[in-house]
């Protein structure tokens, strides 16, 4: 009796041609398709007519001579009292933008810190990733009188003050 003696890689190459000769025959099928085939042209507009109806938009688009004119009406109308009451609130004098003009907050950045996830306690419990942010001075420290190069006065909003740190320049 004689043993034939085949090579593992001689096998694994036929194989592996054979799956890339399938693959490839199968992604060229798609490009026999027509595109007549693919997609329904018949009734939609060419290019042509497209281009003479002057880009009128969509469904709900009115962009019209009326349409248009009526769009730049609504940018221009003017301020309502409730906005000019808020631009004037911002130059008021009050003893909150005295303080926040004479004595500024010195800058005291946010620094983010990304803890790995890792295991903790006496039985190692795993406690994912995470981030956290905290300041890099302990508390805050105010700039005395003419220290800083142009004092912020802090934005109200809906009744929270908030306070813009200025650096020194």
């Amino acid at each position: 009796m004689t043993a034939i003696y085949r090579s593992a890689t001689t096998c694994r190459k036929k194989l592996i041609s054979g799956i890339a000769l399938t693959f490839g025959l199968s992604f060229l099928s798609g490009c026999a398709t027509s595109k007549n085939d693919m997609w329904d042209l018949d009734g939609s507009p060419t290019m042509q007519e497209l281009w003479q109806q002057g880009g009128t938009g969509g469904v709900g688009d009115d962009l019209t001579q009326r349409g248009l004119l009526d769009t730049r009406s609504e940018l221009r109308r003017g301020i309502d009292d409730g906005a000019l009451i808020d631009q004037r609130v911002n130059y008021t004098r009050s003893a909150a933008n005295e303080i926040y003009s004479q004595f500024s907050r010195l800058p005291n950045p946010d620094l983010v810190m990304y803890v790995f996830p890792h295991l903790a306690g006496a039985d190692p419990v795993p406690i994912p990733g995470y981030s956290t942010v905290f300041t890099l001075y302990s508390r805050p420290q105010y700039a005395m009188p003419g220290e800083t190069a142009r004092p912020q006065v802090p934005a109200q909003q809906h009744g929270h003050v908030s306070v813009e740190l200025v650096g020194r320049q």
